[in-house]
């Protein structure tokens, strides 16, 4: 394959390991680099890739860097909140989420510059492999695709760093900068490797970066309210903001309250545990949000629907089948029950916790009081209650007199 590819487009962080990459595509395929940095909010300054690449001789028409923030929460995030989309019952999926933005402006750059091929910098071992290659193919099924940690023998991070050094690629650590795996967007941080290798070993607390101890958070709660409008929200305390302005409020908030912590062992794709730490404040805050709203506004058995398809949904986002005809035709059925999905949720932060302390819609509110009310009504009667269990216990009834024991 090595003597077809002419140009590449890397997924290029100006990271250590992604600068190796950078040189070695060129030494191994002779061919033309082409870098792709993305912004979905990592908080870094992405520009410094800029230079990084100039520095290792890459084109200044060849660096492509992009704010995709806006982007990444109204097309990726937004639409995965509407399904309440949550893996193994705990992950808030902010890694998968993100693989599918970027990998689509891989093959929209590889289309505009010509390049025949793309290349990232996940490992062998990880789902990102899998989320990167299976979105490209779906996206373009003639590419390329360059996955260096399956083809080069640099087997220890010593062989890595004497490889830096030999081409002068900067191998500065950044000051205070964690040594775990971390990966990093609007939606969350995530933490591996080192002491979290052992899922017996607590993490260690100087680890976090986002979120303050819940037992350091306030000693006073805050009461906040946001609107939502279709299943997605749109305001906070009554202010308007874009999509990536309230995921990010919402993270401010919630990280100042200790939401958003959790420390899981996850079932990869590739078929092993992994031990993994998050923190996610917003997008906690925002599914116990979205599902306070639902509650009041959704039909009882299309809620029942949703919350049977959500796991499926969930592992076709965690293994990278975002661009699938199933993730779409799921899609299409949870956008379809979020036409009502309209109101405002009152919710309080305090120590760690989302509590749901009030829920209204002006124009598709579900719950009616004059029928669920313990007084005195004029709407319901009662002894209806009699045929609705009867036909109900049908079957009970004509199995037990027939003689079976249920």
């Amino acid at each position: 394959m090595k003597k077809d590819v002419k140009k590449v487009v890397l997924a290029y962080s100006g990271g250590l390991d992604t600068s190796i990459i950078l040189k070695w595509l060129g030494d191994e395929y002779g061919c033309e680099v082409v870098t792709f940095t993305a912004d979905i909010g990592q908080g870094e300054e992405v520009e410094p890739a800029r230079q990084k690449a100039l520095n290792l001789g890459i084109k200044p028409e060849n660096i492509f860097i992009r704010d995709l923030r806006e982007d990444f929460v109204r097309d990726y995030v937004f639409p995965m909140f509407r399904a309440n989309a949550i893996y193994e019952g705990e992950y808030l999926l902010g890694t998968s989420i993100a693989r599918p933005i970027i990998t689509k402006n891989l093959i929209e750059i590889a289309a505009q510059t010509g390049a025949d091929a793309i290349s990232h910098g996940a490992t062998g071992k990880g789902n990102d492999q899998v989320r990167f290659e299976i979105g490209a193919y779906a996206l373009n099924p003639n590419i390329k695709v360059i996955a260096p940690w399956r083809e080069w023998d640099f087997d220890s991070r010593e062989k890595l760093l004497a490889y830096a050094q030999k081409n002068g690629i900067d191998i500065t650590r950044k000051p205070g900068k964690s040594p775990y795996s971390m990966d990093a967007n609007l939606l969350h941080i995530s933490y591996e490797g080192l002491v979290l290798e052992d899922p017996n070993h607590a993490p260690e607390d100087d680890m976090w970066r986002w979120c303050v101890s819940p037992k350091d958070a306030p000693n006073e709660s805050e009461i906040i309210e946001i609107t939502y409008k279709c299943g997605d929200p749109v305001a906070i305390n009554g202010k308007e903001m874009s999509p990536a302005q309230i995921l990010t409020e919402l993270n401010r908030l919630g990280a100042k309250h200790g939401v958003g912590r959790i420390d899981i062992v996850e079932n990869r794709y590739v078929g092993m545990k992994s031990r993994g730490c998050y923190e996610t404040p917003g997008g906690t805050i925002m599914l116990k949000a979205h599902r306070a709203i639902e509650s009041i506004t959704l039909d009882r058995e299309a809620a029942h629907l949703k919350d049977e398809l959500m796991p499926r949904y969930a592992s076709i986002i965690y293994n990278g089948y975002w661009f699938s005809p199933e993730r779409r035709m799921l899609q299409a059925a949870i956008d379809e029950s979020q036409k009502h999905a309209n109101g405002t949720v009152r919710l309080e932060l305090y120590k760690g916790n989302v509590s749901v302390i009030g829920r209204d819609s002006a124009n598709d509110n579900l719950f009616n009081a004059a029928y669920c009310t313990f007084e005195e009504d004029s709407v319901y009667d009662q002894k209806d209650a009699n045929g609705f269990i009867k036909l109900n216990a049908l079957r009970f009834i004509i199995a037990g007199k027939g003689g079976r024991k249920n």
